[in-house]
């Protein structure tokens, strides 16, 4: 179970596209995220990004916002890009962090192309968000790369 608490009730997927069923799981998912759910597990947080992500055609970066018990409070997509980048600034997601009064946050990402090794760029941009946030007391907890089905952990990599 990706969140705790009970599953709502949904239709039968028969006669719907791909595109639709995906869109339908995103609703659902966002619905969840809104009433403050609860990250279970580090596979919850993969699985909801994998789905997050599926449709996407360029490379975005979001921000999951949590509270000091890592309720979410909130996903966003911060910041979208061409189909191998996306400028990412600091600066804007330290004002994000400050609107949903996060404690904390998960940084992810999405590679399009389906590789999710991170490079050394995504290495340095993570440092330098990590540095900004520390500074108003926002610990980061974990950077996804989504690539496809496949997805890279910074903090089970030891990179944060």
């Amino acid at each position: 179970m990706l969140f705790e608490g009970p599953a709502p009730y949904t239709e039968p997927a028969d006669n719907l596209s791909e595109e639709q069923i995906l869109n339908r799981a995103q609703s659902i998912l966002f619905k969840r995220f809104e009433r403050s759910c609860y990250l279970t597990s580090p596979e919850s947080t993969r699985r909801y990004l994998t789905t997050h992500f599926a449709d996407k055609t360029r490379e975005v970066f979001s921000l999951i916002f949590l509270d000091t018990q890592h309720g979410v409070l909130g996903i966003e997509d911060l910041f979208t890009g061409t189909i191998d980048s996306a400028s990412v600034y600091p600066r804007e997601i330290v004002k994000a962090a400050l609107s949903y009064d996060a404690a904390a946050v998960i940084l992810a990402h999405n590679h399009p192309c389906g590789t999710a090794e991170p490079s050394t760029a995504h290495q340095h941009i993570t440092t330098r968000i990590k540095t900004a946030l520390e500074t108003i007391d926002i610990r980061v907890l974990d950077h996804l790369v989504i690539g496809g089905t496949v997805t890279v952990s910074f903090a089970e990599r030891g990179l944060l």
